[in-house]
């Protein structure tokens, strides 16, 4: 994407599960004034009763998804799609191009807004849905995989089992590098992350 004067820079933050994403992208809101998108947080708005996602996921999987509130049980949908590949397709089908065009809808919203250091864009199928022509860089958030599953089985209670099984379903450490601009090194504490992205030229 080509760079003008007046233009912020968006950059897509990415990488495998427990690599610390979501550190990175509060250091970029709380330290140097960046408007973030977690793209996971986008797809829960789409979610809400009356949204797009919303509408379009009870129309295809039923009221029987619904809790008694009229929302959507999260832990019902997933039973539903969990062990069938085809209803997992079409749950992705509904909801990644919605969550797409609400993210690009909020960068331009921002680019207008034009108070923001930076725009960061955080999620793990950036590469795999083709995000990189609309941003200006793409990171890749790097931690080695013991340090990512220890991470994760003390922070979110995962056996190693399941953290195994999460990291084998998504690319692999040399395609997120072949993809991304930046790599950025989470393995070594919050001082390194910081001086890193001071670094990464992107505030220039």
């Amino acid at each position: 994407m080509k760079q003008n004067k007046d233009r912020i820079k968006v950059v897509g933050i990415t990488g495998g599960v427990g690599s610390g994403k979501s550190v990175v992208m509060q250091m970029l809101e709380e330290e140097f004034g960046a408007r973030v998108i977690l793209a996971d947080l986008v797809a829960h708005d789409l979610m809400e009763p009356g949204a797009i996602s919303y509408e379009q996921i009870v129309e295809n999987f039923g009221t029987e998804i619904l809790a008694a509130d009229g929302t959507i049980d999260r832990p019902a949908l997933s039973g539903v799609v969990f062990s069938d590949p085809d209803k997992l397709s079409l749950l992705n089908q509904i909801t990644h191009p919605n969550v797409k065009k609400e993210i690009l809808s909020r960068i331009e919203a921002f680019q207008k807004e034009g108070t923001a250091s930076l725009i960061a864009v955080e999620a793990a199928l950036l590469i795999e849905e083709g995000y990189q022509e609309y941003f200006d860089e793409m990171w890749f958030v790097y931690v080695d995989e013991e340090t990512r599953i220890r991470r994760l089985m003390e922070g979110r209670g995962y056996s190693e089992e399941k953290c195994r099984s999460i990291m084998e379903q998504q690319l692999g450490e040399e395609e997120f590098v072949s993809h991304c601009d930046k790599v950025i090194d989470n393995n070594r504490g919050l001082e390194e992350l910081r001086a890193q992205l001071q670094q990464s030229g992107v505030f220039d």
